[in-house]
């Protein structure tokens, strides 16, 4: 008999249903073979320092650095009771393989490990490694289990990114807290995103507002203006100096083909949704998630925007079907190559069939918003006319720029996303040599604008790209980033939470006390570069390039120089 362990009940619910395990028991369901059960969330957790030592319940800097030489796992209190009912099912004389079936990334594998090694299972471990909750998905995983240790490095990638995060919270908090006399939490991830909005905010505050001038030609049905100029004299002697009319002297005319984005990853999906509907980006996760488990959409916490090439003819025939599209983007958007543990997120084939209307309003936007950039992603090229008006006069240009739109191609999906313009600005049909006459004309005062405080979509955005300038619109690079897709959600709601940031609408700014931390911590535990560094070798880990043991080192070294200056 095989035992299946998913990562809550309902998912356990659903691949019990899948496989024929119909009959409910308590804490689990069986039947056909099968006996399925489910964890709930992180069951067992990294103990606290006083598990090691008694002395270490009270902060003290003499006691520092806490490094153990063995990391200890209690089970949490709220989870005991399933914990148990696993533990009990796991070492069950009829069961001869443990089906891995948590969520297939990096937190899923550890949730399981963590309880197979308290539980002290031996048992033969195999994985359900899915990217769709659909019954079809589920049926075609089961027909093509892993072996769990094809799973070992992802596993040691997520034992090194907790043990990391345990080092950094336990010793560099407790070295400023007790330094400074204040309840200060640092984290590996957290404290370089704060950091990042505290500059953000320094740049606001100490900004130098600066005025300057144009001047403006109204014309008829347009304006032409000025680049800036510095100097009021200067602009108010230009404004004297013409007369009624002025010659064109250029008239630019250029197509500016634009392709469409490629399906969503995460972050981009939280992005999204932030700008159009102002969720934050636990909100967008957690509806996201809530879809996935409905069987109406693919994996969420991915970091790829590809789909694969064996994808192609059941997206094609089922999802896009009779929509015009342009097949030029297939090999763009179905590759292999670009895609990691899990594809881009996609509308399901079953959610066609599906009256998402019914769905709560907050969920159907995010389905809506997911399945129209798909089809946009595979649309045809948004083709604009430009034309630049240009008029010299005593060595100054006057210019203005209009814009239409020629084929609207793949925006058509994403109209009602798009930020509503009072139109595309149609310029005269104008030729060089023209004296067109001046109707007023005047200096305008205008004034340098600061830079604008993080949004969470210009955050994830900041978050992704940290330590990455090379990253184009619309070119895809290797990120380095801060944290992953499936942490930068946790890492600003934990900022929120802990009182470093606030949220003043979309806004996000940081508190007096997150401006104080960031003062006080080191370059090392701030440093966007650093951290960033530090997710690429988790990357790496998980790959089997690096391993976990030197990565660790590292920190080690890291926390105890930090220790060292303060206790000279």
């Amino acid at each position: 008999m095989k035992l299946v362990i998913a990562e809550k009940p309902s998912v356990a619910i659903s691949i019990a249903k899948v496989i024929g395990a119909k009959n409910k028991k308590d804490g689990y369901y069986e039947g056909n073979g099968y006996k399925v059960s489910w964890c709930v969330g992180h069951l067992i957790q990294m103990a606290n320092p006083d598990a090691y030592n008694e002395k270490y319940a009270k902060w003290n800097i003499e006691d520092l650095p806490i490094i153990p030489s063995d990391y200890k796992y209690e089970v949490a209190k709220s989870t005991k009771k399933q914990f148990a009912i696993l533990k009990k099912l796991m070492n069950d004389k009829e069961i001869d393989t443990v089906i891995n079936a948590c969520d297939a990334g990096r937190e899923g594998e550890s949730i399981f490990r963590l309880v197979y090694s308290e539980a002290k299972c031996k048992k033969k471990m195999q994985r359900l490694w899915i990217s769709s909750m659909e019954d079809s998905a589920i049926k075609e995983g089961f027909s093509n289990l892993k072996n769990g240790e094809d799973y070992d490095n992802l596993f040691e990638s997520a034992q090194a990114r907790a043990i990391a995060d345990w080092l950094v919270g336990m010793n560099i908090s407790r070295l400023y807290s007790c330094l400074y006399k204040q309840n200060y939490s640092v984290g590996r991830v957290q404290t370089p995103t704060l950091a990042m909005i505290v500059e953000r905010d320094e740049e606001i505050a100490n900004f130098k507002k600066e005025k300057y001038y144009t001047v403006e030609l109204s014309l008829n049905g347009f304006t032409l203006s000025t680049d800036r100029i510095d100097d009021e004299v200067t602009a108010e002697q230009l404004l004297n100096l013409i007369g009624n009319t002025i010659e064109i002297t250029d008239d630019i005319q250029k197509e500016k083909i634009i392709k469409p984005d490629l399906p969503f990853d995460l972050t981009t999906l939280q992005r999204e949704c932030n700008k159009y509907f102002g969720y934050s980006a636990k909100q967008t996760l957690d509806y996201a998630q809530s879809l996935y488990e409905k069987k109406l959409i693919t994996y969420p916490r991915t970091d790829s925007r590809c789909l694969t090439e064996d994808m192609i003819t059941s997206t094609v025939n089922n999802i896009l079907g009779k929509n015009d599209f342009d097949t030029g983007r297939i090999k763009t958007v179905f590759n292999s190559k670009k895609v990691t543990d899990h594809h881009a997120i996609i509308p399901t084939i079953s959610s066609l069939n599906e009256d998402v209307s019914k769905l709560p309003l907050s969920e159907a936007k995010v389905y809506f918003l997911i399945s129209d950039k798909f089809h946009s992603s595979v649309g045809y090229p948004l083709i604009e006319n430009t034309t630049k008006i240009v008029a010299e006069f005593d060595g100054f240009e006057f210019t203005s720029t209009g814009k239409v739109i020629k084929d609207e191609g793949f925006s058509k999906y994403l109209k009602e996303y798009m930020a509503k313009k009072s139109g595309d600005i149609v310029l005269p049909d104008v030729s060089v040599g023209d004296v067109l006459i001046i109707e007023s004309k005047e200096v305008k005062e205008k004034f340098t604008q600061p830079p604008k405080h993080f949004t969470e979509d210009t955050l994830l955005k900041s978050m992704e790209i940290a330590e990455n300038e090379a990253l184009e619109k619309g070119v895809e690079v290797e990120r380095k980033g801060l944290g992953t897709p499936a942490t930068r959600a946790g890492i600003i709601e934990n900022l929120i939470f802990k009182g470093f940031v606030e949220r003043d609408k979309k806004n996000l700014i940081a508190t007096h006390k997150g401006i104080s931390l960031v003062t006080i911590v080191s370059d090392s535990f701030k440093s966007a570069e650093t951290t960033a560094k530090w997710e690429m070798e988790l990357s790496d880990i998980a790959q089997g390039k690096s391993s976990k043991e030197e990565f660790l080192k590292d920190i080690e070294n890291e926390i105890k120089e930090a220790v060292m200056t303060y206790s000279k």
